[in-house]
């Protein structure tokens, strides 16, 4: 797999030595500005990547749970890389360490964000490289690299478009939903319709979302126009 091993990186993390692991382990690594996450290692999936400083600094700071909730609404499955020795929390800040502690399980609970735990950038780095090996196949078997339009909604279709790329472009214009889990609900369900219409416990058990993705598409569904 080495070479055709393809992982996004924010820009941003070109002061870090994680990108210069990946390359050293043979992982291509492409830099771009990422509007959310520090990795983009497979289709759908992002890595935020958080030092144990900065973890502590953004709980204390009340940046955390936006960041989360920012992640989970990203329509995409979301990894928390916690890199660095969780003894030193512990060291530093005594008993006001357990608030970290119950920020991650809170985070990992209730958002459903996949916790990651590493030493230093190296094994952060082969964490990644890790999961792009498991996500990604070569382009013969069909599965395709990351790239940044991950993030995106579905392009406006032009006046030539088909119903079906209306559906998907309409759909993933919900906060939360994504490209990818639009298709997904979209095949699921048949059709636009079918999926709007759908009740909350569908949504959650067929469809995939989370209560709380279904209930905002719900509360967006059958709100009053003009009420605040």
């Amino acid at each position: 797999m080495q070479g055709l091993v393809k992982v996004y990186a924010d820009e941003r993390e070109r002061r870090s030595k994680v990108p210069q692991h990946l390359r050293s382990m043979g992982v291509t690594v492409v830099f771009r500005q990422l509007p959310l996450g520090d990795y983009i290692p497979a289709e759908g999936v992002l890595i935020e990547r958080k030092r144990v400083d900065d973890l502590a600094h953004s709980v204390f700071e009340g940046r955390f749970f936006d960041q989360v909730r920012r992640l989970a609404n990203s329509g995409m499955e979301a990894i928390l890389v916690v890199e660095g020795d969780m003894r030193y929390l512990r060291s530093r800040y005594g008993n006001r360490a357990w608030a970290i502690e119950a920020a991650l399980i809170t985070a990992s609970l209730y958002n459903k964000i996949l916790m990651l735990y590493t030493e230093n950038t190296y094994h952060t780095a082969r964490v990644i490289k890790y999961v792009a090996e498991r996500l990604q196949v070569n382009r013969e078997q069909g599965q395709q690299v990351p790239t940044p339009a991950t993030y995106r909604k579905s392009r406006k279709p032009g006046d030539e478009a088909t119903p079906q790329q209306w559906q998907l472009y309409i759909l993933s214009s919900f906060p939360g939903i994504g490209s990818k889990t639009a298709d997904r609900l979209l095949r699921k369900f048949g059709s636009l319709e079918a999926v709007l219409n759908a009740p909350i416990p569908q949504l959650v058990a067929l469809g995939g979302l989370s209560e709380q993705r279904a209930r905002r598409l719900k509360e967006i569904l059958e709100a009053r126009y003009g009420e605040r």
